[in-house]
C-alpha cells in the first residue's frame, strides 16, 4: 500500500474544496461562529449515513433525500439549533437553506446538503442564516476550514479535523474531514455531524461502500453516553480533481482509498471520544482473540458504554469486575474462563494528540484478571496507570483470532452539570 501521511487543511485539503464559517447569532448567547459552508468547484459523487434514531431531525430527512441521487456540491451546517421535532415548518426551513445556497452558486438545490446540531424542539431561525449567506459564501477560501470547524461545535471543547495524502493510480489523492461531537453520542451509522471531502475520482456506489465499510470499525465503535442523537450525519463528497482513474469497483485502488479513509476516521473517532462532555480520560478497549470481528467490536463497545466502567475510570479504580460484567451482558458469545484483562497507559499520555505523533512516553501495564481467575495485583501501580489522560483496557480471549477496538471516556460530575441545564 502507498504511504499515507497526515497533512494540514481539514476539509479544504483536497483540490477544489473551499469552506467558511461565520456567526449568525442563531443562539443568542453564542460568541463564536455558528454557520459553516463547504463548497466544491465541481459536482461531486456523494454518500452519507444517518442516525438510526426513529426521531430524525428535519435536516436529516432532507439531506437523506438529496444524497440518494449520488451527487452533491455544497454542504451548509449550523450549530445552536438542531431543527429536530419541528414538523413541516422545520423541513421547509431546511429546504429554504438548500434553495438559497443553490441560487447563490447557480447549482441544483438537490446538490446542497443541509445539517444542524443543537437544541431539539425549537424552530430554526432560518432568516438569520439566509441573511448571512452572502457573507458566508463570499468568504469561502482554502483557509476557511479554520472558521468552519469552529462553527459546527456545540459543547465540544476542541475542534476536530484532520487530513491525509496518499497515492492512488499514480496520482496524489487527499482526504480531509471535520466533525463535531461531545455528548448525546452512541453512534450507529454516523456521528453527530461529520464531513469528509476528497479529490479522488470514485463512483457514488463505491464511495458509499467505502464509507459504510469504514465506519463499522471507527465511528460506530464510539460511545460517550449511550444516547443516539436525532441528528447523526456523516457525509462524504468526492470531486475527482486528483485525476486518478475513477474507482468503479473493488481492487487495489479501492483498497488504497479505503485504507486512507480508515486512517482519518479512526483519528476522528478518537477525537470525539476524547472530548466527551466533562471527560477527564480517553478510554480505549481492545479485544483480542474473539470468535469473529463483529463479536470483537461488540464486546469492546459494551465495555466502553458501561456507566459503571466509565465511573470507575473517573475514580482511577482498577475495578475489573465492571469490565467482566459489561462483557457478560453484551449479547456476544465468549468464554469467561479463557478471558484475561490488562490495564495500560503511557507516561504523559494525552487525550488530545497530534496526528502521526506517538501519544505519550514509556508504556506501563498490569494484568488484573487471568483466564477467568482474579489476580493479586499492585493497586498503587494500577491507579498510577489509570491516572493518565489516555488509558486502555486490553482483553485477551481464547475463542478465536479476531480483534476489535472501541473508544469512550470516563463519566464525571461535569457531564451531569453540562446536561442538567443544556436547554436553558
Amino acid at each position: 500500500m502507498a504511504e499515507i501521511k497526515f497533512i494540514d487543511g481539514g476539509v479544504t485539503a483536497p483540490e477544489g474544496f473551499t469552506a467558511n464559517g461565520i456567526l449568525n447569532h442563531i443562539k443568542a448567547s453564542r460568541k463564536t461562529n455558528d454557520t459553516a459552508l463547504i463548497f466544491s468547484e465541481k459536482v461531486c459523487t456523494a454518500a452519507g449515513v444517518f442516525t438510526q434514531n426513529r426521531v430524525k431531525a428535519e435536516c436529516v430527512k432532507l439531506t437523506r433525500d438529496h444524497v440518494k441521487s449520488g451527487t452533491a456540491q455544497a454542504v451548509i451546517a449550523n450549530s445552536g439549533n438542531a431543527n429536530a421535532c419541528t414538523g413541516a415548518q422545520g423541513y421547509e426551513n431546511a429546504e429554504k437553506e438548500a434553495e438559497a445556497v443553490a441560487k447563490k452558486f447557480g447549482i441544483s438545490a438537490d446538490d446542497v446538503l443541509v445539517c444542524s446540531t443543537g437544541v431539539i424542539g425549537q424552530q430554526l431561525p432560518v432568516e438569520k442564516i439566509l441573511d448571512g449567506l452572502d457573507k458566508l459564501a463570499d468568504g469561502l477560501s482554502k483557509k476557511g476550514h479554520e472558521e468552519a470547524r469552529i462553527a459546527i461545535m456545540t459543547t465540544d471543547t476542541h475542534f476536530k479535523e484532520c487530513a491525509v495524502e496518499t497515492t492512488i493510480g499514480g496520482k496524489k489523492v487527499h482526504i480531509g474531514t471535520m466533525a463535531k461531537g461531545s455528548g448525546m453520542i452512541h453512534i450507529n451509522l454516523g456521528t453527530m455531524l461529520g464531513f469528509i471531502t476528497t479529490d479522488a475520482a470514485i463512483s457514488a456506489t463505491m464511495l458509499e461502500k467505502a464509507l459504510r465499510s469504514s465506519i463499522a470499525g471507527t465511528y460506530n465503535c464510539v460511545s460517550i453516553d449511550g444516547d443516539t442523537s436525532t441528528n447523526d450525519t456523516l457525509l462524504i463528497l468526492a470531486n475527482g480533481m486528483a485525476g486518478n482513474a475513477e474507482i468503479t469497483g473493488e481492487g487495489a485502488d479501492f483498497d488504497a482509498f479505503l485504507e486512507a479513509l480508515n486512517k482519518i476516521n479512526t483519528q476522528m473517532a478518537r477525537k470525539i471520544a476524547a472530548d466527551g462532555e466533562g471527560a477527564a480520560h480517553l478510554v480505549t478497549c481492545n479485544i483480542h482473540g474473539a470468535k469473529d470481528l463483529v463479536t470483537a467490536r461488540g464486546l469492546a463497545k459494551s465495555v466502553i458504554s458501561s456507566s459503571l466502567t466509565k465511573a470507575a475510570f473517573f475514580g482511577t479504580d482498577a475495578n475489573w469486575g465492571r469490565i467482566l460484567c459489561a462483557l457478560g451482558y453484551s449479547g456476544f458469545d465468549f468464554t469467561p474462563e479463557k478471558t484475561s484483562v490488562w490495564f495500560k497507559s503511557r507516561k504523559g499520555a494525552k487525550r488530545y494528540f497530534e496526528e502521526g505523533v506517538e501519544n505519550g512516553g514509556e508504556e506501563s501495564k498490569i494484568e488484573v484478571f487471568h483466564d477467568g481467575v482474579p489476580l493479586n495485583f499492585d493497586e498503587d501501580l494500577a491507579k498510577k496507570i489509570l491516572s493518565e489522560e489516555a488509558v486502555e483496557i486490553d482483553v485477551f480471549m481464547g475463542d478465536g483470532k479476531a480483534e476489535g477496538t472501541a473508544w469512550g471516556c470516563d463519566l464525571t460530575y461535569d457531564y451531569v452539570k453540562i446536561n442538567g441545564d443544556y436547554r436553558t
